[in-house]
């Protein structure tokens, strides 16, 4: 039978040159903490079990990690990447099989990691790196026969050595037994006064147990982040990433470095992206669907044929049918548009259903409303919801037309084919097919003259 494959994360880390309150790991990249990246590519591999070794100070990891089933190690100490593997041995049956991941590699790659896990050796493997400039990585020194006879950190190595490429990516599978004894006779004897994990190589060479190196195809994708700087150069990695599947997948980019998806994004056939667009959660994009430059959606969900103009925030939403939305829109949760509807500039909706043909083209405010079919709402409408205490509901039903700088005042309803006269306030049903409005009586005031400032 195959071993069991379990997995060890290693996030006890401080990340002091974050300089940051947050762990590290806890960074976010792609709008999501490094290590839930790292947790979830960790599950594709179907793992028996995965053990993530922490910091007992920073509770924070683990409560951003509560949605995942987790066996927890403490590192109370922080003495090292193989002390690190220590903490979370106990809990691990000598006839599995050892994965070891850092929780601040986002952009790994399952299938990187598979291969890794299949390559044919039965003691101690590692992926490794192949860098035109390996300063800061420890070197991979390999024997005659082509094993691993150890790896040398940077610190530690010698001229010669230093002028090795190929280098260590910390990634390392092993037979749990063969792990577990290497480990036993870990020594601090280096710059750091640490026990590093790289050491159970050399010590696997002098016990006669097999190594092996896999080169890993991308570089870019094993690298982690220990400070600002290199955490937004895996942002820049992680964006053109997604931004490749994107194209891949049919969808036209203006610019594939300025989008950003910080979630899922599920796209169909001829939809364009212009630039400076931010996805976050749960997206999906019908057929044809365009999105202007400046926009911002989050849990949408847009039919076939809808049209997003510049500058446009949109927020847990759905539209049945090809319909237009902004420039300078703000659609919030709740909202639904059907086929034909349009939704302009400085309108703002909120838990609204918006009918067929049913337009609120500028500056207006529709919240807690159902809206029917071929209604226009005028210039300056406001549903007034809220009373204080609690929210009420507007009902416009279908062919109804709003008069610019209408207040309705809820709860309240508006009949079919009603006209409300501009300027008016609502605080009783406008009957169906009538005009309704609410205005006092122009006057003129004869005589009247201009107040003239004190001349004192």
């Amino acid at each position: 039978m195959p071993e069991p494959l379990h997995i060890i994360i290693l996030a006890a880390g401080a990340g002091t040159r974050m300089k940051s309150r947050l762990p590290k790991v806890l960074q976010t990249v792609g709008g999501r903490p490094m290590i839930q990246h790292v947790l979830d590519i960790a599950l594709l591999l179907q793992p028996a079990k995965v053990h993530v070794v922490f910091n007992p100070g920073a509770h924070e990891v683990r409560d951003a990690c509560a949605e995942y089933n987790i066996d927890w190690a403490e590192q109370a100490e922080q003495l090292g990447t193989g002390h690190a593997v220590q903490q979370a041995m106990p809990d691990i049956p000598d006839n599995a099989a050892v994965l070891v991941l850092y929780a601040d590699t986002p952009l790994l790659e399952s299938e990187v990691l598979q291969q890794l896990i299949d390559a044919p050796c039965d003691g101690l493997k590692v992926l490794t790196m192949k860098l035109d400039d390996p300063t800061g990585y420890g070197r991979i020194v390999r024997d005659e026969a082509g094993q691993v006879a150890g790896i040398i950190e940077q610190r530690d190595a010698s001229p010669m050595q230093l002028r090795i490429d190929e280098v260590n990516s910390g990634i390392i599978m092993a037979d749990a037994s063969a792990l577990r004894s290497c480990l036993e006779d870990l020594a601090s004897d280096n710059a750091q006064n640490e026990y590093y994990l790289t050491d159970v190589f050399s010590i696997a060479q002098r016990k006669n147990i097999a190594t092996a190196a896999v080169v890993a195809p991308e570089p870019q994708d094993l690298a982690g982040a220990n400070d600002h700087i290199q955490l937004a150069a895996l942002e820049g990695r992680y964006r053109m990433k997604k931004s490749e599947q994107l194209m891949k997948n049919g969808v036209q980019l203006a610019d594939p470095a300025r989008v950003d998806v910080r979630g899922q994004l599920k796209a169909g056939s001829d939809v364009f992206i212009d630039i400076n667009v931010i996805f976050e959660g749960d997206n999906q994009l019908g057929d044809g669907v365009q999105i202007g430059p400046g926009c911002v959606l989050k849990n949408c969900q847009l039919a076939a044929g809808t049209r997003v103009h510049a500058y446009s925030v949109l927020e847990n939403m759905r539209s049945t049918g090809a319909c237009d939305i902004g420039p300078f829109a703000r659609v919030r949760p709740g909202t639904v548009m059907a086929s034909g509807s349009k939704i302009g500039n400085f309108v703002e909706v909120k838990n609204t259903t918006l009918g067929e043909n049913s337009k609120a083209s500028h500056l207006s405010y529709l919240g807690d409303s159902s809206i029917g079919d071929r209604v226009n709402i005028g210039a300056g409408t406001i549903t007034c919801n809220y009373d204080g205490v609690n929210k009420h509901k507007t009902v416009i039903e279908d062919d109804v037309f709003i008069g610019s700088d209408t207040q309705l005042i809820a709860p309240v309803t508006v009949g079919a084919g009603a006209n409300i006269g501009a300027g008016s306030t609502l605080t009783r049903n406008a009957p169906a097919g009538k005009l309704t409005l609410s205005r006092a009586r122009q006057v003129t005031i004869p005589g009247w003259k201009r107040p003239e400032a004190d001349k004192d």
